[in-house]
């Protein structure tokens, strides 16, 4: 059941009567705005985590092997005209 700022308002006027004003805007501040149910859990947390060292684990694996693959060609390259200018000299 999602308990809209009216609900809201009157359980802050109910507890102001019980508990005093204090009391009552310290337990209000307590209660999450939206509801329990919007709240990330630690369980929540850890599979965004996951996915999360996943995703980074894809993306550098990915980039070491795109620099690998051209340090090589560029290593190729250079030794291709090392031995073109051996050739020509």
């Amino acid at each position: 059941m999602a308990i809209d700022e009216h609900a809201r308002h009157e359980l802050y006027n109910q507890l102001t009567d019980v508990l005093g004003p204090g009391h009552a805007r310290t337990l209000m501040e307590h209660l999450p705005p939206t509801g329990w149910g919007e709240i990330a859990t630690k369980r929540d947390l850890e599979v965004v985590e996951h996915r999360l060292v996943a995703t980074l684990r894809g993306e550098i694996t990915a980039q070491t092997r795109l620099l690998i693959f051209s340090m090589l060609a560029v290593l190729f390259a250079a030794v291709s005209l090392a031995f073109t200018a051996a050739r020509l000299g």
